[in-house]
């Protein structure tokens, strides 16, 4: 299969090395290089690539700034000489992480773990403006950073200017308006709940009657959420109640 890449690292040294090694594994298609955050964000958007090699430290943006630019975040394999980000990228659930100089075994171990991910991921492009359940989606709340999958999340919730993103156990905040957050959504997996909150189906454990001609969801990690009285019909109606 072939996997469309970029990189984004403000190192030419850095940037040539990765592409001496690219070229070693045939199937990686490089679309293209970016020495900065804005030009690598310019890129991704025009590229929509498979593949991000991505480097940490760079000045004025970082990579970690990058991705929270992105509305979907292409599998990442982080590059960089400092090793402390290690346990950082990890947090963020990236695909991989090199140091520099990086040595090519442990390259293609990266484009092996990229390949079985590819291969299970079916992802059309046809509409980006629409995400699917197997797009990532990158989260910074404080210092803590996340790369989550969409069809991993349980809930959305609005709290002030800001949406409550529910997944396992965490609970981080995102800077966007969840009516941003939905027209992104796939339609198929989540539903506006109330103003409030959107929900993705797969995670409703109970459904019941509640006042006033509502529903009261349950979901599998216990919260109970109110469905308004309008979106209670289109909720029966789409699920056949």
């Amino acid at each position: 299969m072939k996997i469309s890449a970029v990189i984004v690292e403000d190192s030419r040294l850095a940037r040539n090395e990765l592409k001496e090694l690219i070229k070693e594994h045939k199937e990686i298609e490089l679309k293209g290089e970016a020495e900065n955050v804005d030009l690598g964000f310019e890129l991704i958007q025009k590229e929509l690539p498979d593949l991000l090699f991505l480097d940490i430290n760079m000045p004025e943006k970082d990579g970690f700034e990058l991705l929270e630019m992105l509305d979907e975040v292409p599998i990442t394999i982080f590059t960089t000489a400092f090793d402390e980000y290690a346990i950082k990228s990890f947090e963020y659930n990236a695909l991989d992480y090199l140091l520099k100089p990086i040595n090519p075994k442990r390259f293609a171990q990266a484009i092996d773990k990229a390949r079985a991910k590819l291969e299970g991921k079916q992802e059309s492009k046809a509409d980006t403006r629409k995400l699917n359940e197997s797009s990532q989606i990158f989260i910074k709340d404080g210092e803590k950073c996340w790369l989550v999958k969409i069809g991993d999340i349980s809930h959305f919730e609005i709290v002030g200017n800001y949406t409550r993103v529910y997944f396992e156990d965490e609970r981080p905040m995102l800077y966007k308006s969840l009516n941003q957050i939905e027209e992104k959504l796939p339609e198929q997996a989540f539903f506006r709940a109330n103003r409030q909150q959107m929900v993705n189906t797969n995670f409703i454990e109970q459904v019941v009657p509640w006042f006033n001609g509502k529903l009261k969801l349950t979901m599998k990690n216990g919260d109970e959420i109110e469905v308004s009285r309008r979106q209670s019909y289109l909720f029966k109606d789409r699920m056949s109640l």
